[in-house]
């Protein structure tokens, strides 16, 4: 009778253990899912490479490499993001669905069958971004603009 129960015991273990592996991987996989609304080109970050590399003598420069820098709005943190190479261009005001993996932010564009890898340059908070964005706002608003009589006058005296 022991080994009975030493065999259901076994089984409710090992599918416990299975259950707790599939909900961590089901996890690291959820997309959370942002708008791209603003876009320039900037330098590239630089790649960390390893050992050999650190040690291994100065490579040849080649010319300063731009890279397109993304600003990604989701529901609690905005994201600067910034590709690794020029040719890793996501289209503005689309839906994109991304995750955190390596300390890196992995991108997928409208159920493309791979990824985009991008570097984090910047975080902050959705609330504060916003706050900034209406101040941005209100100082364009309240900025008083030159017509064309105004410059006219000006000129003549």
């Amino acid at each position: 009778m022991t080994k009975l129960s030493e065999s259901r015991f076994l089984k409710r273990v090992l599918w416990l253990v299975l259950a707790c592996c599939s909900v961590s991987n089901a996890w690291a996989g959820i997309y959370q899912h942002g708008t791209v609304v603003r876009m320039r080109m900037g330098d590239c970050l630089p790649v960390h490479h390893g050992f050999m590399v650190a040690f291994g003598g100065q490579a040849a420069q080649a010319g300063p490499e731009v890279c397109p820098e993304y600003t990604l709005v989701s529901e609690k943190v905005v994201f600067v993001i910034v590709g690794r190479s020029s040719d890793q261009l996501v289209p503005l005001a689309d839906v994109v669905d991304f995750r955190f993996h390596n300390n890196e932010m992995d991108v997928r564009v409208d159920d493309a069958r791979r990824e985009s890898k991008f570097s984090i340059k910047e975080m902050i908070l959705r609330t504060e971004w916003d706050l900034v964005q209406k101040h941005i706002a209100d100082e364009l608003s309240s900025t008083p603009r030159l017509t064309d009589g105004n410059v006219a006058m000006r000129t003549r005296e």
